[in-house]
């Protein structure tokens, strides 16, 4: 099982994770998939994360979590023992979203909220300082990445599987390339 779990004003009709469906339903194994649509307020999104997790075989899911999605997923392995693929993950988003408190729209929905500093707390109360059992993540980063420094990234996630694209960009343009190394991680055949 793969849930996809999109980033900051996203959507489950972002790119990567409509890519990471359609590669899932070329080979047979749609039902395998899952992208739950996330609130703004990460104490919900966590919620809804869990409830797709819950009553599943832990050993076979893999979470894909993109920009505050690897975030939320690196607090998810961690405190469940899924493996999960990071691309281009938030490393401290309490901090790096500072500067967008006040309104947003999600990209997908058109939604409106208000970020706020509840949501900043709630972020850093989901802080992995360093993660265990390197073994379970897959990180992808872009050098690229013209929102996050992919070398915060890569050393905190040192000893994990990496894969370091050289350019590109923070929503991983070239990312559908990359599907079957992403598979073969989730032990999809």
């Amino acid at each position: 099982m793969l849930i996809y779990v999109h980033g900051f004003n996203s959507s489950p009709a972002s790119t990567k994770a409509r890519q990471l469906g359609a590669r899932l339903e070329s080979i047979g194994r749609r039902s395998e998939f899952s992208c739950p649509a996330l609130p703004d307020r990460p104490t919900e999104a966590i919620a809804v994360l869990e409830r797709e997790l819950h009553g599943r075989t832990l050993d076979a899911i893999t979470l894909v979590g993109s920009s505050l999605g690897g975030y939320y997923s690196t607090w998810l392995a961690e405190k469940y023992g899924v493996r999960a693929v990071l691309l281009n993950p938030a490393i401290n988003p309490h901090e790096g979203l500072q500067a967008y408190l006040g309104p947003q729209k999600n990209l997908y929905t058109g939604e409106s909220y208000v970020l706020t500093r509840t949501h900043l707390d709630e972020m850093a109360a989901l802080t992995v300082p360093r993660p265990t059992k390197l073994s379970r993540y897959y990180l992808m980063v872009t050098t690229g990445d013209e929102v996050l420094d992919y070398r915060e990234a890569v050393a905190k996630y040192k000893g994990a599987k990496q894969l370091v694209v050289e350019g590109s960009d923070h929503g991983f343009a070239d990312f559908e390339r990359y599907l079957d190394s992403v598979l073969s991680f989730a032990g999809v055949s």
